[in-house]
């Protein structure tokens, strides 16, 4: 088991000679098209030159993906195979790779192939005119639902009424960013990882490169739909107070309902009118009840995040590395 301090894997790791290019790939039960993933990359990387590295990382796969990256591995000196001790999701499965590679230019990617690995040259000239990051902008999604791709186009728009930083609407991992970029990512330290959001507050120059995402190679959807509202929920509490600020407008709103049948009861009070009062105190009660339990999970969802960050755990443990250049 490789040691971990703050999430990050110790210095000796990531201090060896660089390489120009870095593939990184967090990988869960991907045994059905991991081998075309390897062929697709390989061939790019051979077309494009320089040295380079492909950086696959297991996130507790229960499947063959394990096997087949280790043979990889043994088969192709570019390839690192890192086994992380249990499945930990993937934006610190992602983060555990970027922590491990060494290249100069970075190239994060999913192993489901729906983002192809044949726009890096495209990317690498983007980049060659200054840019820090090269992100995918989809222009597209084929073998997706409808409600996949709307709830993902709301998502992107709310996220960004709601927070101050630029994040690229309908734009995942999927990017290119340089060593200074990864430098800066690696040392944020927070654990409830948003990684899109905060290479996006980092800054720099970043520009798009708008491509049509496709269908998944082989293979099941890793993220089903309370994955996505578990991430989404991270990402607006990783970025955005406005949930909690909330609680004061709600505050002023229900304050300003309680006072209008506060006058509703005093003025039919003195018209003599008969006040249906049951009907009225139990819907007044519902309703500001079920305001306070909101607001009481939206600061419980923050205090969480405050509690697992203050333990001070590694986001991460290694349990193998395999492969590579030395």
């Amino acid at each position: 088991m490789y040691p971990a301090t703050d999430g990050l894997l110790v210095a000796a790791m990531s201090e060896p000679s660089r390489t120009a290019i870095s593939v990184v790939a967090p990988c869960f039960n991907e045994q059905d098209v991991l081998p075309e993933f390897l062929r697709r990359v390989g061939a790019v990387l051979d077309a494009v030159g320089g040295t380079s590295e492909v950086v696959l990382v297991d996130d507790g796969s229960r499947d063959r993906t394990w096997e087949i990256m280790t043979a990889a591995a043994a088969a192709d000196p570019r390839v690192v195979a890192v086994r992380l001790m249990r499945n930990h999701g993937h934006q610190l499965a992602l983060t555990a790779g970027l922590s491990v590679c060494r290249g100069e230019r970075i190239l994060i990617i999913d192993a489901d192939l729906q983002d192809p690995p044949e726009l890096l040259p495209d990317m690498m000239a983007l980049m060659d005119q200054d840019a820090d990051v090269v992100y995918g902008q989809r222009r597209q999604r084929d073998g997706e639902s409808l409600f996949k791709r709307a709830t993902a186009a709301g998502f992107y728009r709310l996220i960004n009424r709601l927070t101050d930083v630029d994040i690229p609407a309908d734009a995942g991992d999927f990017r290119l960013v340089t060593r200074r970029v990864l430098d800066l990512l690696l040392a944020m330290p927070e654990r409830h990882r948003f990684i899109r959001g905060m290479v996006a507050w980092i800054g720099g120059r970043q520009v798009p490169l708008h491509y049509d995402r496709h269908a998944r190679a082989a293979g099941e959807s890793k993220y089903p739909l309370s994955k996505m509202i578990r991430f989404a929920a991270d990402a607006i509490t990783a970025f955005s107070v406005v949930p909690l600020m909330a609680s004061m407008t709600i505050g002023w709103v229900m304050a300003a309902v309680g006072f209008g049948f506060f006058i509703y009861s005093i003025v039919g009070w003195f018209m003599h009118a008969t006040l249906p009062g049951w009907a009225s105190i139990m819907a007044a009660m519902g309703l500001l009840g079920g305001m306070q339990f909101l607001m009481l999970g939206i600061i419980g969802a923050y205090l969480g995040r405050l509690y697992d960050q203050s333990k001070g755990r590694p986001l991460f443990m290694i349990r193998d590395i395999v492969g590579g250049r030395k």
